[in-house]
């Protein structure tokens, strides 16, 4: 079967007849929707799971002043929050984590209207959150948890001993990080009662489905196109950071913007 180049910067690949084409197409279909079907079952278990009750009432600077977490549900009964790599006096949050907040304004409305309320916390105090949100531009409820242990009980915040001796309790398990901060998402429900329980967290690439990007990127012909960077994340800036015509050295890791506190790249913790 012939092969033809596609471009100059990409790798020979298989050409076939539109006939072809399509026989290939309706195999690899059947495959999809086996995944998908996996997918909606996992989803289902994931709802199954058992909640804990929070106990522990938590307070949090907010640009409106302080606010509790019953507060953040907004009058809606389920909260998701976004664990923002964002510590005390970084000037700039993670890449990363800015690569994923860049989806969530366009969420929010279509959220809202099914009952859900999505937001951001970050360990750094609220005058610094809001510098840099008003740098991107965003639009997403962000408040600061600096004044409380939410980021320790909920683990994406940990102590300089915990990141020398390598054993953080992060995604479930006692490994070595590269800072202090990490990123996660968890969600919680609130009863008719007010009473508040934590439903899910995840971390690493649990938080993978929440990034539209690559979604598209896994349906172009290159895919994410990682392999070969120093970390599968290596590529991604702040969006106002890229170079004119979007592209970036593709050879250096990306850093967070003030050297202050490491800045998680996913290949890090990508179990």
């Amino acid at each position: 079967m012939a092969t033809i180049p596609i471009n100059t910067r990409q790798q020979e690949h298989e050409v076939v007849s539109p006939a072809e084409w399509l026989v290939r197409r309706k195999e690899f279909l059947r495959k999809e929707k086996e995944f998908t079907r996996l997918r909606d079952e996992l989803s289902r278990q994931r709802r199954e799971l058992p909640w804990e009750k929070v106990e522990k009432e938590y307070v949090f600077d907010a640009p409106e002043g302080k606010v509790k977490l019953a507060d953040l549900f907004d009058g809606r009964r389920q909260l998701i929050v976004y664990h923002f790599m964002l510590g005390p006096g970084w000037e700039a949050g993670c890449p990363s984590c800015s690569f994923l907040s860049d989806h969530i304004d366009g969420a929010l409305v279509h959220l809202a209207n099914r009952d859900v309320t999505l937001m951001v916390i970050s360990r750094a105090p609220i005058n610094e959150i809001q510098k840099f949100k008003a740098r991107m531009g965003w639009r997403f409820h962000w408040v600061s948890s600096f004044a409380n242990d939410f980021n320790r009980d909920y683990h994406v915040s940990f102590t300089k001993e915990e990141v020398e001796n390598g054993k953080a309790p992060y995604n479930y398990d006692l490994m070595k990080v590269s800072g202090e901060e990490y990123p996660g998402v968890s969600a919680f429900y609130k009863n008719a009662s007010g009473e508040i329980f934590h439903t899910y967290s995840a971390y690493a690439r649990g938080l993978d489905m929440l990034v539209g990007t690559y979604n598209y990127l896994d349906i172009a012909p290159k895919g994410r196109d990682e392999d070969s960077l120093p970390s599968t994340m290596a590529w991604v800036r702040h969006h106002d950071k890229y170079r004119q015509g979007y592209f970036v050295n593709s050879k250096s890791a990306h850093a967070q913007d003030s050297g202050k506190g490491a800045c998680c790249a996913e290949g890090e913790h990508s179990s």
